[in-house]
């Protein structure tokens, strides 16, 4: 009974199976039909509908990152619309009469990016390719030729020019070159800023992506839906593109004329300079040398001449192998890593980033709190002999036969270390630490700019500053600043006392024109009385006007200034490394603007010569205010005349910016001594001499400003009476370098000032050797 009703389950279900599967392949064969009468009747519709939707389901759409403009409406930065080639295979091979016409076109207009050989190979071995980008970032000009064979209507249409299409995008463009490239910045590909403006208002400047969609609809029609892009806002800066021209056509004069003077390298290792209007806090310029072009910012020839550093962008040593100096030997040796390093070197801005110590600069904020405080009246008198002894050391001034009898006044004008000392005892470690404060060191300006660097572990406090390093602190050494903070802090012992917050910005602009944002001046706090502000600006103006004054090469023809000279040693202090610097201000009477230039370790045999700064602040300004329409207030001399004929200047006159001038070398020659201020962060061994050395940390030792306020060179320092004899002249005179002989160190002595130029050892004491250091970073 089982086997038959096995057999009987077993006859049934083949005649089942038999059955369905016969019905499935008539199913299959009506579906097959089917299929195949679509595919010959609407086959290519809906392929090319499918295809569109595929295309345009999701285009992203640029947006057009916002314009940087000067004061003027000059264009810094702005974004052009470019152009890529995408070449669609699938499109051009569905006409075959297309595939000849559109390769001889493509060649015709697009042959410099690609050979006919290369388009043919592709297009063979990728038939189905729908983007293949032909040329990259092309000007509109370039592309209109071929966009006319597409265009129905067109003269040189021609329909068989099939399955090329434009894609938008846009690239930044600096009109100006390396025009204020310090201040400006650059961006990625991807619209991401670095450095500068571009960095710190990437946000403003940087617009919204748009998006197009794409879709079919019931009758199989391609809809489009659009979300344009939103392009970014503009900023409208303080800089005056004029003015920034001027000062950055003199610091390339410097490099030119003193690069490879010495040793192999550039004419200094950094040169800035800034200016800035004092009742506002408007920068009007900044520059720093070496610079670089915003539209190839990987230039390597601008590397050329700048101190080398290494991966982790510390200073290589000038011992090393490499020479210490970028040439084109090491350069071509570079790795990537190291390459990047000196690039990364190469854009950072010296005028924020960099911190150094100000030397004789600071001396006029040692005086003005001591002045507001009370610690003196300024009709005190003090007396130099040449160093003080404090904390068991004796601290040299930079003239060591000593200034004798000192006023307030006159310690600002000859830059007298032993006379500043004596105020700064009067002050007290903790008020001068509180002033310090108050005038805005050891604290970021947070002005509008990327990349500051942070000087709260540069500067000593109250607790940890003893009775030495108050001494050298009076004089600008043994803690570091930047050159944007002292500037600002500077300004504001000229303007009445008010600290205004250093920018770069005026306002934000929406993309149809309309202000988003208006930045006006903001004051952040009064360091000074306005009865002490104009004590400062007297004495300030005897540094430049007055008979022993130190800045007397700073004054450009036709008007007079005011300001101070600096220098200070750097590390290591080895006496031959320094910073000299000149601040200044026009006009004298009531200062609207003010200058600061620094020169980092000049290229020199003596580095410690403010002539160094004051001769680029005397060039800037005989230029700049003549633009500025400011009146001449002092007689013009005829060799005066001569130079201002020579820039195309006569009163009001303003220099065409391809006017140049031949820098004037240091009066008794560069590598033969130079008289000056001395900033112990550039001098050369030889130049510091007894002046005061900062420790290795970064503090002045010794105190003596190095030179610095030997820094003058222009005034007699030593003599109190004009026509005195002083005691180094006295000296038997070195034919090589015109200099006297100390018959008892034979060390050299700087003519006009007394300064020791060469040799001797520091007279800064050494517990000074643990002050904050020399820093470059942020």
């Amino acid at each position: 009974m089982k086997d038959k009703k096995e057999q009987r389950f077993t006859w049934r279900m083949k005649k089942k199976l038999r059955v369905m599967f016969v019905c499935m392949m008539l199913i299959f064969a009506i579906l097959s039909a089917r299929l195949v009468s679509i595919t010959r009747k609407n086959g290519a519709d809906y392929e090319k509908q499918v295809l569109s939707q595929q295309e345009y389901d999701s285009v992203t759409l640029p947006y057009r990152r916002g314009e940087i403009l000067d004061k003027n409406g000059t264009v810094l930065a702005m974004s052009q619309k470019v152009y890529n080639v995408i070449l669609d295979t699938r499109v051009l091979l569905e006409k075959k009469d297309a595939v000849e016409p559109t390769i001889k076109a493509i060649v015709a207009q697009f042959g410099d990016y690609i050979d006919e050989s290369t388009l043919r190979t592709y297009i063979s071995n990728n038939p189905s390719s729908a983007y293949y980008i032909i040329a990259k970032e092309l000007q509109y000009d370039q592309i209109a030729p071929f966009q006319a064979y597409m265009t129905p209507g067109s003269g040189d249409y021609n329909a068989n020019i099939q399955g090329v299409w434009f894609e938008d995008s846009y690239i930044r463009y600096y009109p100006n070159g390396s025009l204020a490239c310090d201040i400006v910045g650059f961006t990625t590909k991807d619209n991401q800023g670095q450095y500068g403006l571009e960095e710190y208002y990437n946000d403003e400047l940087n617009g919204t992506y748009g998006r197009e969609y794409g879709y079919l609809d019931e009758e199989s029609t391609l809809e489009r839906t659009t979300i344009a892009a939103v392009d970014g806002n503009s900023i409208v800066t303080t800089i005056d593109g004029n003015i920034q021209s001027i000062v950055e056509k003199y610091l390339q004069e410097f490099n030119d004329t003193y690069k490879d003077s010495y040793h192999e390298g550039n004419a200094a290792e950094n040169v800035g300079c800034i200016v800035m209007d004092v009742n506002s806090g408007e920068i009007l310029a900044m520059a720093s040398y070496p610079n670089f072009d915003l539209n190839n910012t990987r230039d390597s020839s601008k590397l050329l001449g700048m101190r080398m550093v290494d991966e982790l962008g510390n200073k290589v040593d000038l011992e090393s192998e490499t020479g210490g100096y970028i040439n084109e030997t090491n350069l071509a040796n570079m790795s990537s890593e190291l390459l990047l390093a000196n690039y990364n070197a190469l854009w950072r801005n010296f005028c924020i980033s960099n911190t150094y110590e100000p030397g004789s600069v600071f001396k006029p904020f040692t005086v003005a709190a001591a002045l507001d405080n009370g610690s003196i009246t300024g009709n005190e008198v003090y007396q130099c002999n040449g160093s003080l002894e404090i904390g068991g050391h004796d601290i040299r001034c930079h003239n060591r036969y000593g200034d004798g009898q000192v006023s307030v006044g006159r310690s600002i004008e000859i830059s007298c270390n032993v006379a500043l000392m004596q105020i700064g005892q009067s002050l007290g470690s903790a008020t001068f630490a509180g002033y310090q404060h108050t005038f805005g060191f050891g604290l970021k300006t947070n002005v509008d700019l990327a990349g500051e660097a942070r000087t709260a572990g540069l500067v000593y406090t109250a607790d940890t500053m003893g009775p030495t390093e108050l001494a050298t602190g009076t004089f600008g050494q043994g803690f570091n600043v930047t050159m944007i903070e002292t500037i600002a802090g500077f300004a504001s012992l000229i303007n009445g006392g008010y600290y205004y917050q250093p920018h770069f910005v005026s306002k934000i602009v929406s993309p149809s024109g309309a202000t988003v944002k208006t930045i006006e001046p903001r004051i952040i706090r009064q360091t000074i009385s306005e009865t002490v502000s104009d004590k400062i600006v007297s004495y300030c103006n005897l540094v430049v006007a007055g008979e022993e004054g130190t800045g007397k090469t700073a004054r450009p023809a036709g008007y007079m200034i005011g300001g101070k000279t600096g220098t200070a040693e750097t590390i290591p202090r080895d006496k031959t490394n320094y910073v000299v610097s000149f601040m200044g201000y026009a006009p004298a009477d009531d200062p609207e603007i003010a200058i600061y230039v620094v020169v980092d370790r000049p290229n020199a045999q003596f580095q410690a010569d403010a002539k160094f700064a004051t001769r680029i602040v005397r060039k800037v300004l005989t230029e700049v205010l003549p633009y500025l329409h400011y009146p001449m207030t002092e007689p013009v001399t005829e060799e005066e005349q001569a130079e201002l004929d020579a820039l195309n200047l006569s009163g009001y006159s303003v220099q065409s910016q391809d006017d140049t001038a031949t820098y004037d070398s240091i009066e008794d020659g560069n590598a033969s001594g130079q008289s000056g201020d001395t900033n112990v962060d550039d001098l050369d061994e030889s130049q510091i001499g007894s002046e005061g050395v900062p420790m290795d940390d970064g503090t002045a030792q010794d105190g003596t400003d190095t030179q610095e306020d030997g820094e003058a060179g222009d005034g007699s320092s030593d003599a109190s009476e004009e026509g005195s004899t002083r005691i180094w002249e006295t000296f038997d005179v070195d034919p090589e370098t015109g200099y006297y002989i100390d018959p008892n160190t034979g060390e050299l002595i700087d003519p006009e000032t007394g300064d020791v130029v060469g040799g001797g050892e520091s007279s800064l004491p050494d517990t000074t050797a643990n002050t904050p250091a020399e820093g470059d970073g942020p």
